[in-house]
């Protein structure tokens, strides 16, 4: 079993920075792959971006990528999601995932969840 806790979400004016963290326990990480995805009202959850824990490659969705950057310390067995250039559009819960699959981006291929945390961008 694995525990994702989120933090970092908040409130922030369009073209501002947060970073959010996703603190994980419970199991070895070296043979997973870390995901971020967000799901706004009304909306499906979608995938933000990926990295894979043993190696650090990542992958993000075409709309944060120059703005986001994936990472991890895995000292702290923490993810990162630092987002910049923040927009309007990129208001939604944004969960943690981990999954055993390599460097997916479907819901569907992710085993464990955080609960999510709140970020809101004012315009």
């Amino acid at each position: 079993q694995m525990q994702l806790v989120e933090s970092g979400g908040g409130l922030v004016q369009a073209g501002g920075s947060l970073r959010l963290s996703c603190a994980a326990s419970g199991r070895t990480f070296s043979s997973y792959t870390m995901g971020w995805f967000r799901q706004a009202p009304g909306k499906q959850r979608e995938f933000v971006a990926a990295i894979s824990w043993s190696a650090g490659y990542t992958f993000y969705a075409n709309s944060v990528k120059g703005r986001f950057t994936i990472s991890r310390d895995s000292a702290k067995n923490t993810v990162y999601l630092q987002m910049s250039s923040l927009k309007s559009e990129d208001t939604a819960v944004y969960y943690c995932a981990a999954s055993v699959r390599y460097m997916r981006t479907t819901a569907d291929a992710y085993n464990y969840w955080g609960q999510g945390t709140q970020v809101t961008v004012s315009s």
